[in-house]
């Protein structure tokens, strides 16, 4: 069972690949989302850092351990909200941009950018919604993280997993049901329920695939390292730069490849007809089990 489901896996990433070839342009949504991510981490460092900081300033003055604890500052569990908040709206926003061009092409359209970005913003009211839940899932799990170093992170990644999975469709129904947040994730559970998992198995052997790819670059970026130490400075520094791109460009590559294979079964499970590019025999073997 578990070959078979590997199996249906890996047919799911390698048709999304072939589609992704179609449309190179796609790879420029992740490319945008992770730009956007970094301004708005660089935006929030500063008042994370500075209440962390006055946090622990406090509790050292006082002697009080749990004081000196951020996690006990209301103002920094503020801010780290507020960052979600937008950190999620950033990743959402283009990734409703990527399934909307891939949905077009399902349809045997050529989508553009523009046509991406535009679909996106007119669902802005669902994925601001959107943000809003998964801000407050993330700082809730952070929260639960921060009450005990083994406990806590322990119980804090078997929920984000179970969160993952179980929101897995949410995108997809956002940007083509246009639901709320609640319906959406109600609806994302029943297609993931029918879909037996496959669409996580596809999900699965994107992820190890890319991970097989990043080795050479990381060999690269370890090579470097060693001879920025000696005689071959400059070769080294070449060495860590080519490996640093070759890990960003597989990390593009991955996020749109995601992207696709959810649209592709959400489509196939909502309407029963494989889009374009998709094997109907793959898809439909992905459902069997319902």
């Amino acid at each position: 069972m578990m070959f078979e489901r590997f199996a249906t896996g890996f047919s799911l990433a390698r048709q999304s690949w072939d589609v992704l070839r179609t449309d190179k342009h796609l790879l420029l949504f992740p490319l945008l989302s992770g730009i956007g991510c970094l301004m708005v981490m660089a935006s929030f460092a500063v008042p994370l850092l500075a209440t962390g900081t006055v946090q622990n300033a406090v509790g050292a003055g006082v002697g009080d351990d749990q004081s000196s604890d951020p996690m006990q500052n209301p103002l920094y569990l503020a801010i780290l909200f507020a960052f979600y908040f937008v950190n999620y709206f950033v990743i959402v926003f283009f990734n409703s941009a990527l399934i909307a061009c891939a949905v077009k092409r399902f349809y045997g359209a050529d989508p553009t950018i523009r046509e991406g970005l535009s679909a996106a913003m007119a669902r802005l009211p669902q994925i601001a919604g959107w943000a809003l839940v998964s801000a407050t899932v993330g700082l809730i799990l952070r929260v639960i993280e921060s009450r005990s170093e083994r406990v806590g992170q322990f119980v804090s990644a078997i929920l984000g997993m179970a969160w993952s999975a179980a929101t897995f469709f949410v995108v997809p129904v956002l940007v083509i049901e246009r639901l709320g947040p609640i319906a959406a994730v109600k609806r994302s559970g029943e297609l993931l329920k029918s879909s037996w998992g496959e669409a996580l198995a596809g999900n699965s052997s994107i992820g190890f695939f890319c991970f097989l790819a990043m080795i050479p670059c990381i060999v690269l970026i370890v090579t470097g390292g060693i001879m920025l130490g000696g005689n071959l400075a400059i070769v080294g520094g070449i060495l860590v730069v080519l490996g640093v791109i070759g890990i960003l460009i597989v990390s593009l590559i991955s996020s749109a490849l995601s992207a696709i294979v959810q649209a592709a079964v959400y489509m196939y499970g909502a309407s029963g007809d494989a889009p374009t590019g998709f094997d109907a025999s793959t898809l439909r073997s992905a459902f069997s089990r319902a």
